[in-house]
């Protein structure tokens, strides 16, 4: 268990006060942690590419020879990993405000996607995500459901035969949320956007974080500006015109607890980021779903007949029948398939945070201004916590498991107060694919076929995932 060592500013941090005003303020030294185990690696660049290259191994490697406590120099500067749940549980739940969501990930996403929802802390954070939850409330919900089997009745009807689902998944994913979320209709316009958020996510990690010419960064920086300079005029045109049902009309006159409308600056960046978390979080978790049902033909028959029971399967026409909004509930194994798969590919496998005051865990005084991390693929993968981790097994999301395990040893969606806000859409939205997909299709892989995962930054299979829907 942690336990606070001398809090700095301890009542101006419970008011939401952070300790530091920017991340890059009051870092620790190396002799500050030098009593924590771990290592440099190389010259200059230390671990960061050794770290990229194939991070779960890595992971591995430390815990095995420093324990679940260890420092590592990566991207220009020392993390403390923290492993396990129990760590999980500390750093997420964070009843005593030890930790900045804000200043852990500002080094990789200040300059993309600043002052998004995940980037703000305590009242600030809590009140903004207020505002915003309108969003998601019932009858916007009903009205993206809609949105949602429409679209991607559309697409899936296309989908016959071998293809490689990843990036067709990624693309009908960035078209849905041009419907769903900014409410324009697709073309054109909707393809520029499309095109800045992928060099916006893929500059996150950018090993080079200055925006020099023909960089990753330069092109995500590029992307930004014509995001902000796009939504700033739209949330000003939607205020005076009014807008629809779609989430950026949602936001655009969205009002916090004194009935003030969020500033238009907010707006942008709470909607940029929240497009961006959607987006490539769905696309990677559909893609590991679709992967295990095609790699385990017992679980996908069983939620084919689900779905089924479900919808009443396809119409007279043949025509994949639409999942209804009421109905979403009742997809209950399809729904632990999806977390199960969540489990074995977590859309985040690790995320940061900032110490703003001292505290002890595990044995060891971590101070103030430090970087610290879970990593939340390792703890989907521990045996303390899971039978067989490598085995797709949707059954261990049934309720009498779920309450008999570790609350933060499954945390695909984070948790505490920056739990995703949008979790129940991402819910939907999948629950639609897959009954709109297991209505017409069997989904097949070949024999043995087990693809290579990029892990970082939001991991996708290299190959695209090889897949083929035959027609039943």
């Amino acid at each position: 268990m942690a336990t606070l060592a001398d809090p700095k500013s301890a009542d101006a941090i419970d008011a939401g006060a952070p300790q530091f005003d920017h991340w890059s303020e009051g870092v620790p030294t190396e002799a500050d942690i030098a009593h924590i185990p771990g290592d440099a690696g190389w010259p200059i660049v230390g671990n960061t590419f050794t770290q990229l290259a194939d991070p779960h191994t890595f992971t591995q490697e430390r815990i095995d020879k420093y324990g679940k406590v260890y420092k590592t120099f990566a991207f220009g500067g020392w993390n403390v990993a923290l492993i396990g749940a129990d760590a999980n549980e500390l750093v997420l739940f964070n009843k005593d405000k030890i930790f900045s969501s804000e200043q852990g990930w500002g080094p990789v996403l200040d300059q993309l996607f600043p002052r998004g929802l995940m980037l703000i802390d305590f009242d600030h954070h809590r009140i903004d995500r207020r505002a915003l939850s309108i969003a998601f409330k019932p009858g916007p919900m009903r009205h993206y459901s809609g949105s949602l089997n429409s679209g991607i009745a559309r697409e899936v009807a296309k989908w016959e035969g071998p293809m490689k689902f990843y990036p067709a998944i990624k693309e009908l994913t960035l078209d849905l949320a041009a419907d769903s979320f900014l409410g324009i209709p697709w073309g054109p316009e909707a393809d520029r956007i499309n095109t800045a958020f992928v060099d916006m996510v893929q500059a996150s990690v950018a090993p080079i974080r200055t925006p020099l010419p023909f960089t990753k960064m330069k092109r995500g920086v590029d992307g930004r500006a014509y995001m902000v300079d796009y939504l700033t005029k739209e949330t000003q045109r939607r205020r005076v015109q009014g807008g629809g049902q779609d989430m950026f009309s949602q936001f655009a006159t969205a009002t916090r607890e004194d009935g003030e409308m969020l500033p238009v600056d907010e707006v942008v960046d709470h909607m940029s980021f929240l497009m961006m978390a959607a987006h490539d979080t769905i696309t990677s978790s559909a893609t590991a779903l679709i992967y295990q049902l095609a790699t385990n033909p017992e679980w996908q028959e069983k939620l084919r007949e689900e779905v089924m029971a479900v919808t009443g399967g396809p119409d007279g026409k043949g025509e994949a029948r639409p999942l209804d909004y009421d109905d979403m509930g009742k997809l209950e194994l399809t729904e632990m398939a999806f977390k199960e798969a969540l489990r074995m590919i977590p859309p985040v496998p690790s995320m940061p945070r900032r110490a703003l005051k001292d505290f002890e865990y595990g044995g060891y005084k971590i101070p103030a201004g430090q970087m610290v991390g879970i990593n939340i693929y390792w703890t989907h993968h521990s045996e303390e916590y899971w039978d067989n981790p490598m085995t797709f097994d949707p059954m261990r999301f049934t309720p009498d498991k779920v309450k008999a395990r570790h609350k933060y040893a499954w945390v695909p969606f984070g948790g505490g107060a920056h739990m995703c806000l949008g979790l129940h859409f991402a819910y939907m939205q999948v629950k639609v694919l897959v009954a709109q997909l297991l209505q017409r299709y069997r989904i097949e892989a070949g024999e043995g076929y087990a693809p290579d995962w990029q892990a970082w930054p939001i991991p996708q299979p290299k190959d695209g995932l090889k897949v083929a829907f035959k027609p039943l």
